[in-house]
């Protein structure tokens, strides 16, 4: 009976252990370069380009996540031109990515502070348009 008892303890506090509301911390988004600019590059496809929004019809995107350079990095480029000066380009670099964006669209105020927030949103691991 005893090690009945004792078997039956130890299986308790096991069931107890494995019950425990402690739960491990969510995982951080990475923040190096690459990964920041690949949720950034997905963000952008889905929410300017795939879901139609007008104020990024007349572009496409242009990923250039394979950097040597160290820099990975999104063009915005006109739709039916895209060899053309890109427009727009957001790039990422370092351990502790330090973000870019610069072009003429930085300069349109009616898009630019959409940009920003966007990429932002993204570069922290934020999904959603």
């Amino acid at each position: 009976m005893r090690l009945f008892a004792r078997t039956a303890l130890i299986a308790l506090s096991a069931l107890a252990a494995s019950c425990s509301t402690a739960r491990a911390p969510a995982p951080q988004a990475s923040m190096r370069a690459l990964p920041v600019m690949e949720r950034v590059a997905l963000g952008a496809n889905a929410c300017w380009f795939k879901s139609g929004d007008p104020a990024f019809k007349k572009y496409r995107l242009a990923p250039e996540l394979n950097s040597f350079s160290g820099t990975p990095r999104i063009l915005v480029v006109p739709a039916h031109s895209p060899e053309s000066r890109p427009l727009l380009v957001v790039q990422a670099s370092g351990e502790q990515a330090k973000l870019s964006a610069f072009g003429p669209m930085m300069h349109d105020a009616s898009v630019s502070g959409r940009i920003n927030a966007d990429v932002l949103r993204w570069a922290r691991g934020g999904k959603g348009c």
